[in-house]
């Protein structure tokens, strides 16, 4: 007898068991009931939505839909939290009915649907993304609402209402762009009292809420298994954690490695950190009283937490790291932390001053600052690693290390404040943690405020001196037409200095250009000067955005000196006098650069200028 054929298994429903195994490793998502999980074909749900949930509690999944497990953890997840959260309960649906004495439902107020789902998407959303749980199914924009609204679903709900969204454009949740993934909205859930006098709830919230208090208990028991840890480095790591708040996250998940064994390995003479592997090395070989100690830790915390490791821009690292320790040793001395080691890095006339601005400093007196030791000794920078971060909490459940770092940092300023005081820390600090919390601003985005300062958009205004317009019920009145603002078209020009050396990426080249013939096209600009420069310049003469944007062919892939691009531009008889320049460049420039007029930098993600702009610098 020949051998059997095993039935293969549809290839979907596999990617849905392994969605259902990420779900069951989460701790909170693990002590969620999950037998309402229904599988149904497009028949029930149509062909693009993955899943929905009822007011029931059942979960449809779409087994026609191809997923990853982790978007299938993602999409049940979501459904999974619009129950949980309430979302059906007639007391949180905005003004839909309430029952009346005798029975009659009474419409309260207009309701839509669709926009109460969305609302709800958003809010779940926001929620999945904060846990770092699965990947979502639309990449859904979660930032382009107010972070001010975003706590509750009736005030994103208002907030849609006002801004007109568009109900049929659903880029949210884990439906279809045109369908909802909320289902038994027309008949919102009332719990009442039951037959013995108790008040019903929502069972879903309170298996939630039993959920999340496991899960933080778990939190606990895993930190409470560290407490046995009897290490001189867990020791110090433990006093941060009960006596300052700032810092206290960040000591609970780092890994400290006292032993004098790695330290000899990695060439530390008292104390490095490695922020892309949440490690501190610490040589107890060294004889500190323990104030010292309480110093040093603090100090590499604050390494870690400031982001020093990601935020040389081109800078020289251990240049860049002795400025840092500058700016750290100022503020921990500010603070009182612990006692300062002797022959740490701190210069009182340095106070208030950025690392940035102590690195130019430091540049104009390379001799002197060659000598200073770091924690880690001569000639090496405490600040160790050179990987691109990874996860902290590995692949699955990953919150990147950058993410946690601003997150905890931030959290713990919060505590801080709120327990000590603001007048603890210095305000230099502070403002850093600030502004580590905020995004930073995309640079096309600040290349776009760039062209706003210096090239106006043409605006209109109404005006008799065209062919009028009437109106069909007015036929005998003429009325204005708007028309644009007449103005000078040589006025309303540029000039572009390209890079062109051999060590420009032309990808970085094609992705400043199409920026500047996108902005250049929204405010009505006919051309611009194009100058391609190596050793020598190339002039291009004028281009239209189109021009610039598709069809501009690199010339040159030599040496680098821009002045030559410079000059050709401030001499040229058909070039502008108050004309902005900008300067297409890697930073890796052999002159400086002497421009009499408004400019800007356009540079390749960290590349940074061999000298201190006048400039606006934009890191692409």
């Amino acid at each position: 007898m020949g051998k059997q054929r095993k039935e293969k298994e549809d290839p979907n429903l596999t990617q849905i068991r392994k969605g259902q195994e990420i779900l069951f490793d989460n701790s909170i998502f693990r002590y969620l009931v999950l037998g309402n999980l229904k599988i149904v074909g497009r028949n029930e749900l149509g062909k693009k939505t993955a899943a929905s949930s009822r007011a029931d509690g059942t979960i449809l999944v779409n087994k026609n839909v191809s997923l990853s497990p982790k978007q299938w953890a993602y999409a049940m997840a979501h459904c999974i939290l619009h129950n949980c959260f309430g979302h059906y309960d007639l007391e949180k649906v905005p003004g839909y009915f309430e029952t009346d004495h005798d029975g009659t439902k009474i419409k309260k107020a207009s309701f839509n649907k669709k926009l109460w789902n969305i609302a709800c998407d958003i809010y779940v959303d926001r929620f999945l993304n904060d846990i770092k749980l699965g990947d979502p199914l639309n990449q859904s924009p979660v930032g382009n609402i107010p972070l001010s609204i975003m706590e509750d679903e009736q005030k994103i709900y208002e907030y849609l209402l006002r801004e007109h969204w568009d109900e049929s454009n659903h880029i949210y949740g884990v439906g279809a762009v045109d369908s909802m993934d909320m289902i038994g909205l027309d008949e919102p859930i009332k719990y009442e009292k039951d037959k013995w006098g108790y008040q019903q709830e929502n069972e879903f919230a309170s298996d939630f809420a039993h959920s999340l208090a496991r899960s933080v208990a778990e939190a606990i028991d895993e930190v409470a298994e560290q407490e046995y840890d009897d290490s001189f480095g867990r020791q110090l790591a433990r006093w941060f954690m009960n006596s300052f708040p700032l810092l206290g996250a960040i000591a609970a998940s780092f890994k400290i490695v006292d032993s004098e064994t790695e330290c000899r390995k990695y060439d530390i003479s008292l104390a490095a950190v490695d922020a892309y592997e949440g490690i501190i090395y610490i040589n107890t070989k060294k004889k500190l009283a323990e104030a010292e100690w309480h110093f040093v830790m603090a100090h590499e915390f604050m390494h870690a937490a400031l982001l020093h490791h990601r935020r040389t821009a081109g800078r020289d690292h251990y240049l860049w790291n002795i400025a840092t320790d500058y700016v750290i040793n100022g503020w921990l001395a500010e603070m009182k932390i612990g006692m300062m080691p002797e022959g740490a890095l701190y210069d009182p006339d340095l106070k208030d001053k950025s690392a940035e601005e102590i690195y130019d400093i430091i540049c104009r007196d390379l001799r002197s600052f060659k000598r200073k030791d770091t924690f880690r000794g001569h000639g090496q920078g405490d600040i160790m690693g050179k990987r691109a971060a990874g996860s902290f909490y590995g692949t699955d459940r990953g919150v990147s290390l950058d993410d946690f770092y601003r997150s905890a940092l931030s959290q713990g300023l919060e505590y801080e404040i709120s327990t000590r005081g603001r007048g603890y820390l210095p305000a230099g600090l502070v403002e850093e943690i600030r502004a580590l919390a905020v995004p930073p601003i995309p640079w096309d985005v600040k290349l776009a405020e760039w062209f706003n300062a210096h090239i106006k958009p043409l605006e209109k205004h109404r005006s008799y001196a065209h062919p009028s317009r009437r109106q069909s019920c007015t036929p005998d009145i003429p009325r204005a037409r708007y028309v644009l603002s007449e103005s000078d078209d040589s006025s309303r020009t540029f000039g572009v200095i390209i890079d062109t050396s051999g060590s420009m990426e032309p990808s970085e080249i094609g992705k400043a250009l199409g920026a500047i013939a996108s902005y250049s096209a929204s405010r009505d600009v006919r051309a611009a000067r194009v100058v391609f420069c190596d050793a020598t310049a190339y002039d291009a003469g004028y281009m239209t955005p189109d021009d610039i944007a598709g069809k501009v062919k690199v010339i040159g892939r030599g040496g680098t000196r821009l002045q030559p691009a410079v000059d050709l531009l401030q001499r040229s008889k058909d070039f502008p006098k108050n004309g902005p320049i900008l300067i297409i460049t890697d930073g890796g420039i052999e002159d400086h650069l002497i421009i009499k007029r408004e400019h800007a930098y356009i540079l390749p993600a960290g590349c940074r200028l061999p000298f201190k702009a006048r400039g606006e610098v934009f890191n692409m």
